[in-house]
């Protein structure tokens, strides 16, 4: 009785998953996957809290201030929505990064990502000024200065779950700003011309997104509900 075997070179074939996607981008889909599964555990954990609960802070109240403004700002939700467009934006420029590697235009892909770096590094900071802001409020895990929208004491749970849920996404963010750093230099060192393709760059481009699109939801549920 005769035998054949099957060699790993004729499963993979090409670098190639057996659902035919190149098999760095499936498995950066299985890594976002599991990440929006922790995101998605987060999330329903504070909102079981949330509306498990007679009181909580009022965002128009908490999200008013912007730097430079004083102490008596009251814009409310502005300072947010400027670090939601700046976001957005940089999700813009990643996408015309990952096109412009489609074409093999370096120049282009330089440029876009660089602006996508400043983009992400322009949200960063202000995360960090509305952190140090709240802080200066006396606003920290383990302590909450913000009233009920009735007046009464709040919780803790509110600032425990801010800090963490919008900490564990910047901490996203700055991941995959060094993570565009280093596509940059690739691109700039010609890495990705040698190779003939710039998937790399599409594969950074599905992280940057994930991490735009989780904004989406964090935002909503702390600076909206």
């Amino acid at each position: 009785m005769s035998t054949t075997t099957v060699t790993p070179t004729k499963l993979w074939s090409g670098g190639k998953s057996p659902f035919n996607v190149e098999y760095g981008k499936l498995m950066m889909w299985y890594f976002l996957m599991s990440d929006a599964f922790t995101f998605g555990a987060f999330l329903i954990s504070y909102g079981t809290i949330r509306f498990s609960t007679n009181g909580w802070p009022n965002p128009n109240e908490v999200f008013r201030s912007y730097p430079f403004a004083g102490e008596n700002a009251n814009a409310p939700l502005v300072f947010v929505s400027i670090m939601t467009f700046i976001l957005i934006i940089s999700s813009v420029t990643m996408v015309l990064a990952v096109h412009a590697g489609h074409n093999m235009d370096k120049r282009k892909v330089a440029i876009n990502l660089a602006l996508t770096i400043l983009g992400g590094l322009a949200f960063l900071s202000c995360q960090a000024w509305e952190w140090n802001h709240l802080h200066n409020e006396g606003a920290w895990w383990g302590h909450n200065p913000f009233n009920n929208h009735d007046g009464t004491a709040s919780s803790t749970n509110f600032t425990n779950y801010f800090f963490t849920i919008t900490g564990f996404h910047g901490f996203h963010v700055f991941s995959g700003v060094i993570i565009n750093i280093i596509m940059l230099i690739m691109t700039l060192t010609d890495k990705f011309e040698k190779r003939g393709h710039y998937l790399m760059i599409e594969k950074a481009g599905l992280y940057w997104h994930f991490v735009d699109l989780v904004w989406v939801f964090v935002f909503t549920c702390f600076y909206l509900i």
